[in-house]
């Protein structure tokens, strides 16, 4: 398992906790706990149930003929949009919650960036009744609207990020204060696969349930575990950490992480980290991220809420460097583009986050009986005013 994380909390070169010394008890109570807690029997059996009855779970996997045509190979997507809230999110998200009631928490805080890990964590207190605060930017409330609504009526305060870029990197940082400030009570449920240990690695084991039932799926329409090719898009990275998760180490199955170029690479306007970036230290961790010559954080852009962060988690910096999977990147309109070519060909709209995977199929060669899953991460719904505007609609 070259790929897992090691006692230290590295993976290779990445990982660790650099965090401020108030934090130091917290961090440490998790990174003792956080096993024993989930692999606990009474944990799984609840966890488990809450996916199957109240997520959904297992997400279909989906053979798309039209785009299979179209690409000359045999697509499959894994349907987390069809989860409940509409993304991969809401599955961390329970995981957390479970862990935070046993480790006594009496207040979650979230950071969000396209709202829906705001919206699967407003969510998850709400069917557990704990306090909620959620972290976001203020440029993403504006472009996210319809999940700071939905947060907002499930019970949760949402708190607008009004320094640096106002996105993601801001609300995140907001978010590590008001732990530092609260330490005895708050649990700060992470989004993705960032942050200090054990954080990556506990929303990639909790987002692992994607990679896991995509492989009993698979073998029920193709005979085979195994697929040629994964792809899935990456932001901080959940999403694409879970679909990996139980193929990282079948070396034959090809995975494909694509980032958002935003406006072009070189633009200035990206957020294509691992293109970018240098190795350096983000939110908690020793990763990939995009930064001056002085170590300053360059700002992430990208039309998509959910990938506009200046580094990846550090499972994927790992990856990356030891070339397990190919990190690539597609541009906005690409994205947009090939949103509106799955919505018309197979009757579903994705997140622009997802559509920035569906993009690079483009650019792929493939032979006709290669098979091929594609993560879709989310649904389209909080998208749509950014659709409209780019298409005119």
């Amino acid at each position: 398992m070259k790929y897992t994380v090691n006692d230290q909390g590295y993976y290779g070169d990445f990982g660790g906790a650099y965090i401020p010394e108030m934090l130091y008890p917290n961090i440490e109570e998790l990174r003792q706990q956080y096993l024993n807690i989930t692999e606990d029997a009474g944990f799984k059996a609840e966890f488990e149930q809450l996916l199957k009855d109240y997520v959904g779970r297992p997400s279909p996997l989906y053979h798309a003929k039209r785009l299979s045509e179209k690409y000359g190979a045999n697509i499959f997507l894994k349907r987390e949009d069809l989860n409940h809230t509409g993304s991969h999110k809401i599955n961390n998200a329970i995981g957390q919650i479970l862990l935070a009631e046993r480790l006594g928490k009496k207040r979650i805080i979230a950071e969000t960036g396209a709202g829906q890990h705001g919206v699967a964590t407003a969510t998850v207190c709400a069917l557990r009744g704990i306090e909620c605060v959620v972290y976001m930017g203020e440029v993403d409330m504006e472009r996210q609207a319809p999940n700071v609504a939905r947060m907002k009526m499930l019970g949760a305060q949402v708190v607008p990020a009004t320094s640096g870029s106002k996105t993601l990197k801001d609300a995140t940082n907001e978010a590590m204060r008001d732990w530092i400030n609260n330490p005895e009570d708050t649990h700060y449920i992470i989004g993705s696969v960032v942050g200090p240990y054990p954080y990556p690695e506990m929303v990639a084991r909790f987002q692992s349930i994607i990679s896991l039932e995509a492989k009993k799926q698979l073998q029920e329409h193709t005979g085979k575990q195994l697929p040629d090719y994964v792809l899935a898009c990456v932001g901080g990275g959940s999403n694409a950490m879970g679909m990996f998760y139980h193929f990282l180490d079948d070396e034959e199955v090809k995975l494909v992480a694509v980032e958002a170029a935003g406006k072009g690479v070189d633009s200035g306007h990206s957020a294509a980290t691992s293109v970018l970036g240098k190795e350096g230290i983000l939110h908690g961790s020793r990763t990939i991220l995009m930064q001056t010559d002085d170590g300053q954080v360059v700002e992430p852009y990208s039309i998509s809420a959910g990938l506009d962060y200046p580094g990846i988690g550090p499972q994927h910096a790992h990856l990356h460097k030891v070339q397990r999977a190919q990190y690539v990147s597609i541009t906005d309109d690409e994205a947009l583009n090939a949103g509106l070519l799955l919505s018309q060909l197979e009757g579903i709209i994705p997140a622009i986050e997802s559509a920035h995977a569906f993009a690079h199929l483009e650019k792929m060669q493939f032979r006709k009986e290669d098979n091929v899953i594609v993560c879709l991460s989310g649904r389209g719904d909080k998208d749509l005013s950014t659709y409209i505007k780019h298409f005119n609609f």
